[in-house]
């Protein structure tokens, strides 16, 4: 099969990217919301490490459905801080409630009952239950496309690893990824763990 993108509208095209740059790594991101003990949670798969000097992950950030900007946008471009997650296999049902579209300033976590843990050296906390956590400031942001898309730039300060699934040597790490089973990203309500797909509804 042969696809020509430019006779294609961008609904199209972007169910033929999620449908072949697969399995996704999915960033789950807190970030704070302005109000006291109030943070947002979301996941996103358009997400890739793509520095290590300096240690830069990029985020692509779309617009709600009303086309106003989403709530991680907001809170990074605002306050320049935020911790991203990467999410094992069991926590998939919390991490697809999480892509919900809530008002401005509802909190995900409040609304799952998700436990926070504080965060060492770091101004936001992280999930209590996510295996692998990331404190990041803003390094850059952009706009790309004609939505746009907010194209977010991450520089990691900060790595949580649960100690359960990593073992160093030699001054390396090495992270058993079959006993993580982290959260993959495929098409549509797809995700990917373990060599297997499986299918959750996205909430509305």
């Amino acid at each position: 099969m042969y696809i020509d993108f430019s006779s294609l509208s961008a609904n199209q095209i972007y169910h033929c990217m999620t449908q072949t740059v697969v399995p996704r790594p999915i960033a789950w991101v807190l970030s704070y919301n302005g109000e006291p003990s109030s943070y947002n949670l979301a996941p996103f798969s358009y997400f890739t490490a793509v520095s290590s000097n300096p240690p830069l992950m990029m985020l692509s950030v779309g617009k709600k459905p009303d086309g106003s900007d989403k709530d991680t946008k907001v809170n990074i471009e605002q306050r320049k801080h935020c911790v991203v997650h990467i999410a094992s296999a069991a926590q998939a049902e919390q991490v697809t409630e999480s892509a919900k579209t809530l008002p401005h300033g509802e909190s995900e976590i409040e609304l799952q009952q998700l436990g926070l843990t504080q965060f060492d050296c770091f101004s936001l906390p992280r999930l209590t239950n996510a295996p692998i956590a990331m404190a990041c400031e803003l390094y850059e942001m952009h706009k790309v496309g004609n939505t746009p898309q907010a194209m977010i730039l991450l520089k990691v300060l900060h790595l949580y690893i649960e100690e359960q699934f990593v073992t160093e040597a030699q001054g390396r790490i090495t992270l058993d990824t079959n006993k993580l089973n982290p959260l993959g990203r495929l098409g549509g309500g797809e995700y990917w763990a373990n060599g297997n797909s499986f299918s959750i509804q996205r909430p509305k």
